[in-house]
């Protein structure tokens, strides 16, 4: 099968570090694409929409050729754009669904968005000294020792491919504004959530989970990039759902999938 990863608010497929690779290791038999929102990434001299039906729908014109069923893989905002497709893909597009501490419009503002992070957002988001924010969005998005060298890795990110501030504000919109619709997309998805996250409540990932009975693992200690912290919790956890399904996961590349039968 075929899968899309989609990372959050002015983050790009560069932020996923060794995520990807990681899970074409882990399974051969699978293939996994990045791709960046519109205004991030390779894309960051788009003009992003405000809202997440638009943003979805850019996604989907950028995977257009690549061959579905999909599966998506899907953090924070990105997680949202997952959703939101999932919601609004032909029957059996869709078929796998792995959302990483995400939000949605069903929770309180407070929860989907801690309090205290409300102005810091802000601040990082018009920084100027692009050294600095990257560090501070480390600092704020892992609880792991800091580490110079990703503040160093994520520096070069945004000096290559730069997120405007107009850009960052409208993602920011876009996110604060969604609700999905009330018909789950899935009978069962994979719901990971840090419960030390600082940025987002991981009680939005568990009423998530129980509002639509999906699987829901948390992690003790990581922070909002969980993939960053701990990818192969995360990589474990996708595999232990997977095989759960009976989903294959190392059949030879090419080979023809029988997708969660």
């Amino acid at each position: 099968m075929h899968w899309i990863l989609l990372r959050g608010l002015t983050r790009e497929q560069a932020h996923w570090g060794v995520l990807p690779q990681r899970l074409r290791d882990s399974f051969p038999g699978h293939q996994f694409h990045t791709v960046d929102l519109p205004g991030t990434g390779t894309h960051f001299r788009e003009r992003s929409p405000a809202d997440i039906p638009a943003i979805r729908r850019a996604v989907q014109r950028q995977c257009s050729h690549i061959p579905a069923p999909f599966g998506l893989i899907a953090l924070s905002m990105g997680g949202m754009v997952a959703l939101d497709w999932a919601q609004n893909a032909p029957a059996g597009e869709i078929q796998q669904l792995v959302l990483i501490n995400t939000s949605s419009g069903f929770n309180k503002p407070w929860h989907r968005l801690r309090p205290k992070i409300w102005p810091l957002l802000v601040r990082l988001l018009t920084l100027r000294d692009v050294r600095e924010r990257e560090a501070q969005i480390l600092a704020l998005s892992s609880n792991r020792q800091f580490n110079p060298a990703t503040v160093q890795r994520w520096y070069s990110i945004q000096i290559q491919r730069p997120v405007s501030a107009g850009n960052a504000f409208r993602q920011l919109w876009a996110a604060a504004r969604f609700r999905p619709a009330g018909e789950r997309p899935l009978p069962d998805a994979l719901v990971l959530a840090s419960q030390r996250d600082r940025i987002v409540d991981w009680y939005c990932s568990e009423s998530m989970a129980e509002r639509w009975h999906w699987s829901l693992r948390l992690h003790p200690d990581a922070g909002h990039d969980l993939p960053l912290d701990d990818p192969d919790w995360v990589i474990a956890e996708i595999r232990r759902y997977l095989e759960s399904k009976w989903v294959p996961l190392d059949a030879p590349p090419g080979a023809r999938q029988s997708l969660g039968r």
